[in-house]
């Protein structure tokens, strides 16, 4: 039995959101324990757009492990399979791809992320998602099969919201992620997340998860809570990457610094 349950697996099955706070910038494992604190299910740890190693993904994954947080990590794109197969065996539970535009593309993610026979693994033993103790293979493959190998597929290219029915369609994919920005800039809106053009495309996609029965997921979008309802309550996404740690720090450092008074008299001292 894998060592943490699957926050997203048991809260969209239940029809709960499950709320993930991203790591890119902060490489101390201690941040799990903060994303605990506020209340957040799972971590999205970020690889595309970030300087940490796989390594720095692993420590986390593990803390996170430990702390009955969900570990998923965002690979860059096309990066290969076998950076894929370390990220898995350094303690994720899941797998971001980035940029998936086909049907084809998103076999491939399925392939590499899963045991056979949905995809094509390579078997290790000592996992950490098992506590590092020997697991019996026939066990191994069930369990992370079912709930320690999630397949996050990003949705943010024209070309992905085409093929979107024909994408959530594949076996073995789990999540259809929108990522905001990209899809945006692609679809000629920039940051026009309350355009028609933006809002059909996600309707699009919402059509394509409940009609194949996958979750639907929103990242890129922070702050902007009529956008969040309308996401939960219309399209029926149920995961959520709320902020990440970067944008958390700057955020509060504005806060923290407009919060301080300047001096009411500039008389001397």
């Amino acid at each position: 039995m894998v060592s943490c349950p699957n926050a997203l697996n048991i809260r969209s099955a239940a029809g709960q959101v499950c709320k993930a706070f991203g790591v890119r910038l902060v490489t101390n494992p201690n941040i799990v324990y903060l994303a605990q604190n506020g209340g957040f299910d799972s971590l999205f740890i970020d690889l595309e757009h970030s300087a940490l190693s796989i390594t720095d993904a692993g420590n986390m994954s593990t803390a996170a492990l430990l702390a009955g947080l969900t570990p998923f990590v965002r690979v860059p794109y096309q990066c290969g399979n076998g950076y894929v197969q370390k990220v898995m065996d350094a303690g994720a539970m899941g797998v971001v791809f980035p940029h998936i535009s086909s049907s084809k593309e998103a076999k491939a993610c399925v392939s590499i992320a899963k045991y056979p026979p949905l995809g094509l693994r390579s078997m290790t033993g000592q996992l950490p998602v098992f506590n590092y103790k020997a697991t019996p293979a026939e066990t191994v493959v069930e369990d992370s099969n079912t709930s320690a190998s999630t397949v996050v597929v990003m949705i943010e290219t024209q070309e992905g919201v085409e093929s979107v029915e024909d994408i959530a369609a594949v076996q073995g994919v789990d999540v259809l992620l929108i990522g905001s920005n990209d899809l945006a800039i692609e679809l000629g809106v920039p940051g026009g997340f309350r355009t028609e053009t933006f809002r059909t495309a996600l309707e699009k996609v919402s059509a394509a998860c409940k009609s194949n029965g996958k979750v639907m997921g929103l990242a890129g979008i922070y702050g902007q809570d009529d956008i969040h309802q309308w996401a939960i309550n219309t399209l029926g996404v149920r995961y959520i990457l709320g902020q990440q740690d970067s944008g958390l720090i700057a955020q509060g450092a504005a806060k923290c610094s407009a919060a301080i008074p300047e001096p009411t008299s500039t008389g001397s001292q």
